[in-house]
């Protein structure tokens, strides 16, 4: 392997979704990282990258993994223009310490991940996780506004913010959102800030799940502008608790405001103890629904038997589980959920679960382009093989 970059043997503990790496590469700058993709690229070893490893359980097993890619040492905030709204930090900082430094002037980046350790910029962007406010503020792919990768080969290439080089018109932000490191490694990203809101302020309220979808479009209408609404049913077949957010100036009259369209509730400046986390995740089941799916969506979910959260305002919910159900019932529940959810304009993607038989994914309609675009990239098949959709 390369030289000049710290190299060791992998051990169970690295292995990705029960694929064991032979080596585990842990490059400190993004030329080292150019240099290990250059080495693997003349072997043709395969490449998986890993930021805190809280989603390495998600997507497929990849097919082959001979390097393990850990970007724990590039753990730089590289440049925070505060005046700017704007923030260069490599892909191996933590959102933790990322929010924690930007806190320190009065600023955040306004995603909010699932996990309370660990969860790293680059992670975050290659899954495209997204948290309750993206309602408000949107989700990573709106946030990023420059980004650095390397591609297979071991080119570096920049998109965005503060560009030197672009790579055939691509939009290497959105394409590299969201694909689950197999096009190439995220090792830089740019994003707008945003202002630390002055107060915060979360409505809380048990209701029936049939009061559900129009009191979520009353909200969404709002003049009081929420910041997101989140939905908790642990119980598939009980009541659904809402939490709703506002935030900024006058936000104790305007949750007073929203509190009259929910109907009934507490008003606290805290949220509870479930808002925006992922509680099981060895079964995760996402579900992303237009507005007009509300209802349908939390009827269909009921019949899985698992429970809901998510963001009834921007349309994604995740079922979780700690794997208290089968092969056979899980892949029975996605089925029919997805037919129902599919029927009003969603889709249904299962992120993590521990059972080969279950359909990941579904039919995806922009596969062809997807393939053609992985093709380009990475027509060796070398960044994490058969990890995205349709075994990409």
């Amino acid at each position: 392997m390369t030289t000049g970059v710290t190299i060791r043997e992998a051990g169970a503990d690295d292995a990705v979704d029960g694929v064991r790496p032979r080596w585990v590469a842990l490059p400190e700058t993004v030329e080292e990282i150019a240099a290990v993709l250059r080495d693997c690229a003349e072997r043709d070893l395969a490449v998986v990258p890993v930021g805190g490893g809280t989603k390495l359980h998600w997507g497929t097993p990849p097919e082959r993994c001979d390097v393990l890619l850990d970007m724990c040492c590039l753990n730089e905030i590289l440049e925070h223009a505060a005046g700017d709204l704007v923030v260069r930090t490599q892909a191996g900082v933590t959102m933790d310490a990322l929010a924690a430094a930007l806190a320190e002037k009065g600023q955040e980046l306004a995603l909010d991940v699932p996990f309370t350790e660990g969860t790293t910029v680059g992670g975050t962007l290659a899954t495209a996780t997204a948290g309750p406010r993206a309602f408000r503020y949107g989700t990573a792919r709106d946030l990023l506004i420059g980004i650095t990768v390397v591609l297979p080969d071991g080119t570096i290439a920049r998109s965005g913010g503060k560009v030197v080089k672009n790579v055939a018109g691509y939009d290497l932000g959105k394409l590299f959102t969201g694909s689950y490191g197999t096009l190439g490694v995220i090792s830089e990203a740019t994003f707008r800030l945003h202002p630390l809101p002055a107060a915060r302020r979360w409505i809380t309220a048990e209701l029936d799940p049939a009061e559900v979808p129009s009191i979520a479009a009353a909200l969404a209408a709002s003049q009081a502008e929420p910041s997101a609404g989140e939905v908790d049913r642990p119980d598939p077949r009980g009541p659904v608790t809402l939490s709703v957010l506002v935030e900024g100036a006058a936000a104790e009259a305007r949750a007073e405001t929203l509190r009259a369209l929910v109907g009934e509730g507490d008003v606290a400046d805290a949220p509870p103890s479930w808002w925006g986390l992922i509680s099981g995740d060895e079964v995760l089941v996402e579900v992303r629904f237009p507005a007009t799916g509300t209802a349908a969506v939390l009827d269909a979910a009921a019949g899985t038997g698992l429970p809901l959260r998510g963001s009834v305002l921007s349309g994604r919910v995740l079922l979780e589980s700690w794997g208290a159900i089968g092969e056979r019932e899980l892949a029975e529940a996605v089925s029919g959920l997805r037919a129902q959810v599919e029927a009003v304009g969603g889709r249904v993607s299962v992120l993590a679960a521990p059972y080969a038989g279950v359909d990941r994914w579904g039919q995806v309609s922009g596969l062809p382009l997807m393939r053609r675009v992985k093709e380009r990239f990475d027509p060796g098949r070398r960044m994490s093989p058969g990890r995205f959709v349709g075994g990409i």
